[in-house]
C-alpha cells in the first residue's frame, strides 16, 4: 500500500470529460455514479478525508441539449455550451452525492480569482469553510465568463493549482488511461511507468493527444505538467483511470505515483508562477536584479530601465534581467503608460514631486515570485 496515499487527509481529485460523458455529449449516469461512489465509499479513513473535486464536463454536457455534434472551437459557443451544461453537471452531482449523505458546493474560478490578492483570499476562505462544514467543493473553470487571457486552459492544471491553494496532501488525476506509459498503451513495447521520482526520467516518454472520447481539452501531456506543478509544491500525485479511483484512494499501487519533489510554497505565489500569463515585461538593471532575486526585496522604479507591453495596475508582468531572461513575475502597481516617466527615480523623489501616492513600490515583494 502507498503510505503517502493512506496518510492523506485532504485530497483533490480531478476527473476529465472523457470519464464522465459519451463521445456524443451528455453525462453518463453510470460513470458519474461510479466516481461519486468511489469518493464516498470506504471505512473510517475515507470518511474522515476532506475531498475537493475538480470536474470537467460542463461543456461536454451542454453539447447534446444544444444540438452540437462536437466540442465547438470558438470561445463564445464553448461558453454557451458551458452555461447549459454546468447546471446539468451540478444537478447530477448533487443528486448522486446526496445518496451518500454528502452536500456539495459549486465553485467556479478564473485565474483572476486566485492571483489578485483580495480575490485569492475570498476563494481560499470559501473553500476552507466548505471543507470545515464537511461539504464537497466541486470546482470548474468559469467557462461562461473567462476570456482567453484569464483561462487556465485545462482542468488538469487547475487541479494542481487548487491542490496548492487548499494545501492538499494528495492530488489524484483521473483519466481514461490507467497510468502513464512510455508510449501509447496500444503500441508494442510500451510499458507502464509505476513511479516518478525525478521528471528527468520521463525524457524518453511520449505523451500527447486528447482523451479517447474526443470531448476533452487535455491529453497525457497536460496531466504530466499538472503533476510537475503539484509535486513542485510538495504534493504527491496519483495518475490513473476513473474506474480505478477507489483502488487509488485506498492506497493500492495502481496507476502512476509522482513523488513530491519540492517544499510547500505560498499558494498564491504558486498560482502567480503557474497560472498567469505575463501582460508585460519590466527590464531591470543589475542592481535591481540582485535586490529582487538575492535579497527578495520589492521592485522600485529606480531599478527599471525599460517597459514593454500594455498592462494595467494589478496585472502580472515578468521581470527581465540584463541577459534578457525572465527571473521573476509579479503583480504591478502601475499602468504601463504611467511607468516610463518614473523610471530611474527614487520613491522619495517621486513622492516629493508627484505626491505620496507615488512612494509605493512598482511591485511589492509579497506579490513577487522567482521563476
Amino acid at each position: 500500500m502507498r503510505g503517502v496515499v493512506t496518510r492523506a487527509r485532504r485530497v483533490v481529485v480531478k476527473v476529465g470529460s472523457s470519464s464522465l460523458t459519451t463521445a456524443a455529449g451528455g453525462l453518463d449516469p453510470e460513470r458519474l455514479a461510479g466516481l461519486v461512489g468511489a469518493l464516498c465509499s470506504g471505512g473510517d479513513q475515507e470518511r474522515l478525508r476532506e475531498v475537493v473535486l475538480v470536474s470537467s464536463g460542463a461543456i461536454a454536457a451542454g453539447l447534446a441539449p444544444l444540438g452540437l455534434a462536437r466540442r465547438p472551437r470558438d470561445l463564445a459557443t464553448q461558453q454557451a455550451a458551458a452555461s447549459v451544461g454546468q447546471g446539468r453537471l451540478m444537478h447530477a452531482y448533487t443528486e448522486e452525492f446526496g445518496r451518500h449523505g454528502r452536500t456539495v458546493g459549486q465553485v467556479l474560478l478564473t485565474v483572476d480569482d486566485v492571483t489578485r490578492r483580495a480575490h485569492y483570499r475570498n476563494a481560499h476562505r470559501t473553500l476552507r469553510k466548505l471543507l470545515d462544514m464537511r461539504a464537497v467543493p466541486i470546482i470548474n473553470e468559469n467557462d461562461t465568463v473567462a476570456t482567453e487571457e484569464i483561462r487556465f486552459g485545462d482542468n488538469d492544471r487547475l487541479a494542481a493549482l487548487v491542490a496548492a491553494l487548499v494545501q492538499a496532501d494528495l492530488l489524484v488525476l483521473l483519466s481514461d488511461v490507467d497510468a502513464l506509459y512510455t508510449g501509447h498503451p496500444s503500441q508494442p513495447g510500451s510499458r507502464k511507468v509505476d513511479e516518478v521520482t525525478d521528471f528527468a526520467q520521463l525524457a524518453e516518454v511520449s505523451v500527447g493527444g486528447v482523451g479517447s472520447a474526443g470531448v476533452g481539452t487535455g491529453g497525457m501531456v497536460t496531466k504530466v505538467e499538472a503533476a510537475r506543478i503539484a509535486t513542485d509544491a510538495g504534493i504527491p500525485v496519483v495518475l490513473t483511470a476513473a474506474p480505478l479511483a477507489a483502488a487509488a484512494l485506498s492506497g493500492e499501487p495502481v496507476g502512476t505515483l509522482f513523488h513530491a519533489a519540492g517544499v510547500r510554497a505560498t499558494a498564491r505565489l504558486h498560482w502567480l508562477a503557474h497560472a498567469t500569463t505575463a501582460r508585460g515585461r519590466l527590464h531591470l538593471d543589475a542592481g535591481a536584479v540582485t535586490a529582487v532575486v538575492d535579497r527578495r526585496a520589492s521592485l522600485l522604479p529606480a531599478g527599471i530601465t525599460r517597459v514593454d507591453g500594455a498592462f494595467t495596475a494589478g496585472d502580472p508582468v515578468d521581470l527581465i534581467d540584463i541577459a534578457g531572461r525572465a527571473v521573476a513575475r509579479g503583480l504591478v502597481n502601475y499602468d504601463a503608460l504611467e511607468l516610463p516617466s518614473l523610471l530611474g527615480r527614487s520613491t522619495g523623489e517621486l513622492a516629493a514631486t508627484l505626491g505620496p501616492a507615488y512612494e509605493r513600490e512598482v511591485i511589492h515583494r509579497d506579490d513577487l515570485v522567482l521563476l
